[in-house]
């Protein structure tokens, strides 16, 4: 009896294993399920079904009974969809009690061209999306599996849609494709994600991608992406027109990266972006930017056209309302030298702050300190700016090349106008000084150059960058080196600045052997005018930009001006000096056929008691109203202008001294004007002009036998003075 048993429950086991091996694989056919399928699946607008054999199966693992049919005929708003496999679910207790409910129903389709998708994009929202599939959707493959789950009253609740995209070719913009692309999807009521994204757009490939849409809410995009960068010039014309915007960049003329990249997109319920974050990390192998137009300036002298960057380990962060660049790596201008590069860049709504290290080879000429970087060493630059609106503040400026140093602290900028700084340091071969800004502005040190001091002061410039600068100054310099190799030592000065100019002046400096320099300036309340004086027992160090005064030695130098707003009368007197090779000179004396005055000139020098300029200038016009100059040997009387563009224009009469002596002789009555009656004594003088743009002035003389008689009244006023 126990064997019957026995061998009763073995059979029974070996009926169910069989049972169920038979159900999860062949099945069993059967047609009973055919029309309420239909019905169930026909629920769904637009759908119709035609079933062909189906199969009563089992899933061993979740222990459900499901319905299969293969190769079903399904057709959606007349489109034929192949799918490949059917399955539905069964509820086992129904079945049991000859009721059928549905779980769920599982459809795999063919490899369908998602151009026959076009067909059901009127169902798609946001009008974006329909856009997309539609207009930029050029073709590929797909191939998917659909689940959808019902409830108790055979309504669907939910469902779940995978799959894979093969070959896919987008068109994101014009002329810029997105191709070979391939990725497999999953998506529910609450989320779609695309993953293992690569494709390639115009010599970027994409890989490792993966992109999550949340559609609770609005829509969320997250994603993370690799892409590798090999743009040529070629393929970079295409681009370039994104870089309209920025004035500075013409181009990019090749471009060579590996980033990982990331971004999430959030919209509201219209579709509209509410907020976006974007970053990425990687390395810039090589890329060139072509300038819109030469980078060149005062200070870096040489033409810069292009800009290389190499092996640039950069990282960005973009959001909504902010964005940080931070790179470390290599940068040249001529693709052959390159040098370190380090930066941070933040960007807002309000402003930017930028962080900037760098080594720099090229030339770079500060005029106002006389200094010149050689090209051969490397010199270090660190920037750290911030810029709001129209407001720059330069943080720190370091600079450093070898043993010369510069420091700016706390310098701030409005329009191109300085506001306030806090410190200034400069060391270099020829300067050590610093300049503070607290109550008023302290500058001292033990030396500084002002070799180019005076050609600064006088370049024609209609804008004051120091118009904000209201305060008192205080100036001790030890040494101070002057033009023409002149030292000028213990030089201290106290004033007052108004509007970024002086309105009061009290200064003092030593030439050494008894010779100083005095500067003097006061302002009249009552008629708002300066009246500025100078002194100088050394003239030729003032003068030295002013081709007239080449080669001046010896003399004392006596300035007063009065300036009244944009204009300035002024009146220079030098006495007893010599003009020694003065280039301009000794031309003058060889076409005017006075050759032995030009070897004078050339030699021990012309010796002159007096030289007097009455001027005047308005802006940028100068109008030499008179230039009288008497001596021993010469006598010279000329009139002329400068203008803004920095055109000189003189016309004036030499008369040697024999031939005046001889004239003025013959004057009856000193003071009154006689011309002579001889005619054939010989020649006067000779009346001159000189025109042209500096560097390249012309002179012309013309022989006179009378003097005019303006001349001659100035030469005798001047010797009833000397008498």
């Amino acid at each position: 009896m126990k064997k019957i048993v026995s061998y009763f429950i073995l059979f029974i086991v070996i009926f169910f294993i069989t049972l169920i091996v038979i159900l999860s694989t062949i099945g069993v056919e059967t047609n009973k399920f055919n029309k309420l399928i239909i019905e169930k699946i026909s629920q769904t607008k637009n759908i119709n079904l035609d079933l062909k054999t189906i199969k009563f199966k089992i899933n061993p693992k979740e222990l459900s009974l499901f319905l299969e049919t293969q190769n079903p005929g399904i057709i959606y708003r007349n489109l034929l969809v192949p799918v490949k496999n059917i399955k539905v679910y069964l509820d086992f207790l129904p079945i049991l009690k000859s009721d059928l409910k549905i779980k769920k129903i599982s459809l795999v389709s063919e490899e369908l061209d998602v151009i026959q998708l076009k067909n059901l994009t009127s169902i798609i929202k946001p009008s974006t999306v329909k856009s997309l599939l539609n207009n930029r959707i050029k073709d590929g493959k797909l191939i998917s599996e659909i689940e959808i789950f019902l409830d108790e009253e055979g309504l669907i609740k939910d469902f779940i849609v995978k799959g894979t995209i093969k070959s896919l070719n987008i068109e994101l913009l014009s002329n810029i494709n997105l191709k070979e692309t391939e990725l497999s999807f999953f998506a529910d009521r609450s989320d779609i994600l695309f993953k293992n994204i690569s494709g390639v757009i115009e010599n970027i490939r994409i890989s490792d991608g993966d992109i999550k849409l949340n559609l609770e809410n609005g829509i969320d995009i997250n994603s993370n992406f690799n892409s590798k960068i090999n743009i040529n010039e070629e393929v970079a014309k295409k681009y370039n027109k994104f870089l309209k915007k920025y004035d500075f960049v013409k181009g990019i003329k090749n471009f060579k990266a590996d980033f990982n990249n990331n971004f999430s997109i959030k919209f509201d319920n219209t579709y509209k972006v509410k907020d976006y974050d974007y970053n990425f990390t990687g390395k810039i192998e090589k890329t060139n930017f072509e300038l819109s137009s030469p980078l060149k300036n005062k200070i870096f002298t040489e033409q810069i056209t292009n800009i290389y960057l190499s092996d640039l380990k950069i990282k960005t962060f973009i959001k909504s309302n902010d964005i940080k660049i931070s790179g470390e790596g290599m940068y040249s201008f001529d693709n052959l030298n390159f040098l370190k590069i380090n930066l941070e860049n933040n960007l807002n709504k309000l402003g930017l702050n930028l962080k900037l290290d760098f080594d720099y080879k090229n030339n770079i000429e500060i005029e106002l300190i006389n200094y010149k970087k050689p090209k051969n060493t490397v010199a270090n630059l660190f920037l750290d700016l911030e810029k709001k609106k129209n407001n720059l503040n330069i943080n720190t400026l370091n600079y450093k090349e070898e043993s010369n140093i510069i420091k700016i602290q706390g310098l701030n900028l409005t329009k191109n106008k300085l506001l306030s700084f806090k410190k200034i340091e400069v060391v270099t071969s020829s300067n050590d000084f610093i300049i503070e800004k607290d109550k008023k502005i302290l500058i001292k040190g033990n030396k500084f150059d002002a070799t180019n001091l005076a050609k600064n002061f006088n370049k024609n410039s209609e804008e004051n960058i120091f118009e904000e600068i209201d305060s008192a100054i205080e100036i001790n310099f030890k040494n101070i080196n002057v033009p023409m190799s002149e030292k000028l030592k213990n030089f201290k000065l106290i004033g007052e600045i108004k509007k970024g100019q002086f309105i009061k002046i009290s200064s003092k400096g030593d030439y050494g052997g008894n010779n100083f320099l005095d500067i003097s300036m006061k302002k009249n309340k009552d008629n708002d005018k300066k009246y500025l004086e100078i002194y100088s027992d050394l003239p030729r160090s003032l003068l030295s930009e002013y081709s007239f005064f080449k080669g001046l030695s010896g003399g004392k130098l006596i300035y007063t001006s009065i300036i009244d707003d944009s204009k300035s009368n002024s009146k220079l007197i030098i006495e007893n000096f010599k003009v020694i090779n003065a280039p301009g000179v000794i031309k003058l004396l060889s076409l005017a056929d006075l050759g032995g005055l030009a070897d004078l000139a050339e030699g021990e020098g012309l010796s002159f008691n007096i030289l007097e300029i009455d001027m005047e200038k308005n802006k940028n016009f100068l109008k030499l109203n008179e230039i009288l100059a008497l001596g021993p040997s010469l006598s010279v009387l000329m009139e002329g202008y400068q203008d803004e563009n920095g055109l000189t224009s003189l016309r004036g009469t030499i008369v040697p001294a024999k031939t005046l002596n001889k004239m003025i002789s013959k004057i009856p009555v000193i003071g009154k004007i006689v011309i002579p009656k001889e005619v054939g004594e010989g020649l006067f003088g000779v009346s001159f002009k000189m025109k042209g743009p500096k560097g390249n002035i012309k002179t012309s003389i013309n022989p006179i036998r009378t003097l005019t008689p303006r001349f001659i009244q100035k030469i005798v006023e001047r010797n009833k003075e000397t008498k």
